[in-house]
């Protein structure tokens, strides 16, 4: 029988019924997905208006997270995938239901119509034959093939690299064909050139860009900041951490789209100016990720009126990332941490913080407590994902205290709470990094009154996003240098099937070789997980994949605590202007994934 998206027909119904109770806001119920076996129905998305392209002027939408790279596959967080989705676009996008839409492919391959193989070694993508760069030249199956085989040279150090694992090849049938050959049999048929993580790339454009040349070499670096796209909009100009203006792409496929004439897409400030430009002055249309605490987001919201507040749940997932390596060397892999080597010090940190009052204070309607990494049906019922499976609903001092005993870190004056643990001379002092947000800055502040109480010093460090969530190479306060002790930022899976999510926590750690662009920044490694993911990678067996991605989940969250989920966020949580009209979000895809349907 054909594997259906391991979501299931009550994937949002329930999980919203579900996060509602625990306080969150329920996403609208949407249609079951659909079998792979069977063409999927298209998710709805709103038609425009009559009018043609450019009628509705310029839109605004504000990024308090600047974007910093607009090929997203060499690119780090939701801004840059965002920022650059209105240029680049996949084969498919994911729906609010999960199911993928055409967007550069004709149709969605499936069983019935012979996409995909029934042993699941093969998927065949038909492209569209009408479609354009925006320089003009035509989009053909060569720059499909071009783009896997940019990604699949590992000098090319993609971020978006586990999308591509397990490919035997990708080959032109056809000047519009393209069929995918697995290694192993692949029940994820639309792993690959799907969603945020399948971005085409122009042959003409890159093809002297594959490798160590994607960023060092002078033009790719400037082709990575103006890359020549398919979607509804081409690059006016961008200025890197700043701001990103578009034009309507002359050459976009559907006449009378995009709406808007131009798009000004500008980065920087905080959560909180973002709310007050949606909600109360009106200066932008649309506002990112208000991750602003519960009273005062309701306070912008009621006392403004000029825009809406749109929340979608899903998968993302607030949460702390142990540093294995030792940020005094650099974190670089093979080095060890001092402290979080010991998993007896790395459990202790995770049993003692109080996820429900930081929910209750912080979130409100925007966030539920959390104590697993995978939220979603059908792998873990929602209202089951605190004080449930792995039971970190009520903070253990005393345990957390024996702990650190076992490990050797005694308080010298015998109260934890009153001074710092030792070892060997050294303090145990963590340093906590996060970006600058007034939020997290009080989520960091839970954390650290919590950590006192069992003799661990910590110092708390906060970055601008624009750097934290960069790929500079050079700067030691991203994600991927990853120099602190612990790190903290929301992450989610952007398909229904985590296989990849979770692969990330694995695999090849983050360091200079790869320009620390590895996904694995905690520098994590475990034989053992790493077959868990290949196994995973390899059933055809929906409940044996079900069983091990929750193997893997408490792998990560329990076991061997490589993370401590925090908040289960909205996956959006996001503002729009009550005059902009035809916004349908999804919480598998960018938001930016229909905004061609956009308009005022």
């Amino acid at each position: 029988m054909a594997k259906k998206f391991l979501t299931t027909a009550t994937l949002f119904v329930a999980a919203s019924m579900a996060l509602a109770a625990c306080g969150g806001a329920p996403a609208a119920p949407t249609a079951a997905p659909a079998a792979a076996t069977k063409a999927p129905a298209a998710a709805a998305t709103a038609a425009p208006a009559a009018g043609g392209r450019g009628r509705s002027g310029t839109l605004r939408i504000l990024y308090w997270q600047a974007p910093t790279i607009l090929n997203f596959h060499l690119g780090s967080g939701t801004k840059d995938s965002d920022a650059g989705r209105l240029i680049l676009e996949p084969l498919a996008a994911l729906g609010p239901d999960g199911n993928p839409v055409a967007r550069l492919a004709a149709e969605i391959p499936t069983m019935d119509n012979g996409g995909i193989a029934k042993d699941f070694s093969s998927v065949t993508w038909k492209l569209k034959k009408d479609v354009k760069w925006s320089d003009g030249t035509p989009f053909n199956a060569d720059d499909v093939v071009f783009t896997y085989q940019y990604c699949a040279d590992k000098a090319t150090a993609c971020t978006t690299a586990n999308s591509f694992a397990g490919i035997k090849s990708v080959d032109k049938v056809d000047d519009y064909t393209v069929k995918i050959t697995w290694e192993k049999p692949n029940t994820n048929s639309y792993q690959t050139f799907v969603s945020t993580q399948g971005y085409i790339l122009q042959k003409k454009q890159f093809g002297g860009c594959i490798g160590a040349k994607a960023n060092t070499d002078d033009a790719c670096k400037a082709a990575n900041n103006a890359p020549i796209g398919t979607g509804p909009f081409k690059l006016k100009e961008f200025k890197a951490g700043d701001t990103v203006t578009y034009d309507a792409n002359p050459n976009y496929r559907e006449a009378d789209k995009p709406a808007f004439s131009s798009v000004i897409f500008k980065g920087g400030g905080d959560a909180t100016s973002a709310a007050r430009a949606v909600f109360q002055t009106g200066d932008t249309d649309y506002g990112w990720n208000l991750q602003v605490e519960a009273a005062v987001l309701k306070q912008l919201i009621d006392s403004g009126g000029k825009g809406n507040l749109l929340t979608i749940y899903a998968s993302s997932a607030e949460r702390l990332i142990m540093n294995f390596s030792d940020p005094a060397q650099n974190s670089e892999p093979g080095t060890k941490n001092p402290y979080l080597t010991d998993l007896k010090v790395r459990k202790a940190l995770a049993m003692v913080i109080d996820k429900k009052v930081m929910a209750e204070q912080l979130y409100g309607p925007a966030g539920v407590p959390t104590c697993e990494i995978i939220t979603t049906l059908p792998y873990i019922d929602p209202k089951d994902i605190f004080g449930g499976r792995n039971k970190c609903a009520t903070p253990d001092i005393a345990g957390a205290n024996k702990l650190l005993d076992e490990a050797g870190w005694k308080a010298a004056c015998g109260d934890p709470a009153k001074c710092v643990r030792e070892k060997d001379g050294k303090k145990l002092h963590l340093t906590y990094k996060t970006t600058t947000n007034a939020l997290r800055q009080k989520e960091q502040a839970l954390v650290k009154d919590a950590w006192a109480q069992i003799g661990v010093e910590t110092e708390l460090k906060d970055v601008s996003s624009t750097i934290f969530f960069s790929t500079d190479a050079s700067n030691p306060d991203t994600t991927g240098r990853f120099t602190s002790d612990i790190q903290m930022y929301t992450n989610n899976y952007t398909t229904p099937d985590p296989t990849s999510y979770l692969c990330d926590f694995g695999g090849t750690p983050s360091g200079k070789d790869n320009g620390y662009r590895a996904a694995n920044n905690g520098r994590y490694v475990n034989p053992d997980y790493d077959k868990l993911c290949a196994d995973l990678r390899a059933t055809t067996d929906p409940a044996v994949a079900k069983d091990l991605v929750m193997k893997m989940n408490d792998v990560l969250v329990n076991s061997d605590v490589v993370i401590v989920p925090l908040i289960a966020r909205a996956s959006v949580t996001s503002g729009a202007a009550k005059d902009l009209k035809g916004v349908v979000l999804s919480p598998w895809d960018s938001e930016m994934w229909d905004i061609a349907n956009w308009y005022k």
